[in-house]
């Protein structure tokens, strides 16, 4: 999985990290909310995306741990997905 301007995620289960390691969120549904509930970002295909219609979405916060880095192709932005970079811990 990537972001809309193309970094690298890792996926394990619902989780996803950042390349370092740091957790950025569990998914429910297509959406995607951090370790408070608060919303981050929609997955789309294999993109996650901010909208800043759904920032306002709230789900239960969980725990999890940070796992270990990868190293991770980043790819190409895509501009024709409505939304904004997602803002992700680092």
């Amino acid at each position: 999985m990537h972001t809309k301007n193309g970094k690298a995620l890792q996926v394990n289960g619902s989780t996803l990290y950042t390349g370092l390691g740091y957790v950025v969120g569990r998914i429910r549904d297509d959406r995607l909310f951090n370790q408070d509930g608060r919303y981050v970002g929609t997955v789309v295909g294999d993109r996650l995306v901010f909208r800043s219609a759904e920032r306002h979405k709230m789900a239960p916060g969980f725990t999890a741990a940070k796992c270990p880095a990868r190293a991770l192709k980043d790819r190409a932005r895509v501009s024709m997905l409505r939304g904004d970079e997602p803002t992700l811990p680092e």
